[in-house]
């Protein structure tokens, strides 16, 4: 079992969704992580960019490391 290291942190695993399977390092057990995907744009205005956001949420079940986040099929 890995255990949070000097600073705080934990690891964590995303399930499902589009980012299924990646790992990170999370502070403070948020409820909920944002993951973004660049999305590509016709005609860009000068700093204008586009994303899709997809929600992950905390599985408050899962106690230990690595925490899990399931995909929150309702995501914008």
């Amino acid at each position: 079992m890995e255990t949070s290291d000097a600073t705080g942190q934990e690891a964590a695993v995303l399930d499902d969704g589009p980012a299924d399977g990646l790992r990170v390092r999370v502070t403070g057990r948020p409820r909920a992580i944002q993951v973004t995907y660049p999305c590509e744009v016709d005609a860009a205005l000068d700093g204008v960019r586009a994303e899709a956001l997809y929600i992950y949420r905390r599985d408050l079940r899962v106690e230990h490391e690595p925490l899990r986040y399931g995909f929150d099929t309702a995501s914008p």
